[in-house]
């Protein structure tokens, strides 16, 4: 194969199925996150959205509950309006959702995400992070769940709406 130049490619990390992402950004340090390479953006379950207008520039404020099975620690959150489109979910059904722009931390490397919201309430994850956002060296393997790490017990226990009394090893 004379002639022919081969680039060196950096080493990828590699990720499971399902990860615990931070999103520092947002004031949300945990959210269980499920990567998802059948969707193009990723997406955040947000409720109570308002667009609003700010110095003529369009922005969303919404809430998110970053822990799956309970209300609790809302964060109150506004970001400036990346986009605005159609997206089609799984089932077939087309929404027409906010995207933003959000850096996300997933196996210790930050990324810009662009995130659509969205009622993932009733989703088995909060928090669904996309193709788009793993194209800077990520790769995918289904056989692996939390390759980047879990976060103390204490904060995979709130996840469920669980708290450990102080003293107990919960």
């Amino acid at each position: 194969m004379t002639g022919q130049t081969h680039e060196t490619i950096p080493a990828a990390t590699v990720v499971g199925w399902r990860e615990w992402v931070r999103l520092d950004a947002l004031g949300v340090p945990w959210i269980k996150a499920k990567i998802d390479t059948g969707a193009r953006t990723s997406s955040l379950h947000a409720f109570d959205l308002q667009a609003l207008e700010v110095d003529g520039s369009p922005r969303v404020r919404f809430s998110i509950h970053p822990w799956q099975a309970t209300a609790q620690d809302e964060v109150a959150v506004e970001l400036p309006v990346h986009d605005v489109r159609s997206v089609r979910s799984s089932s077939g059904h087309a929404e027409t959702r906010y995207v933003v722009l959000v850096p996300l931390v997933l196996h210790g490397r930050q990324v810009e995400a662009e995130v659509t919201l969205t009622d993932r309430d009733e989703m088995g994850f909060r928090m669904l992070v996309g193709r788009e956002a793993l194209v800077p060296g990520f790769l995918v393997d289904p056989g692996l769940s939390y390759a980047g790490g879990r976060p103390e017990r204490a904060v995979r226990r709130r996840n469920w709406g669980r708290t450990t009394a102080p003293g107990s090893r919960g």
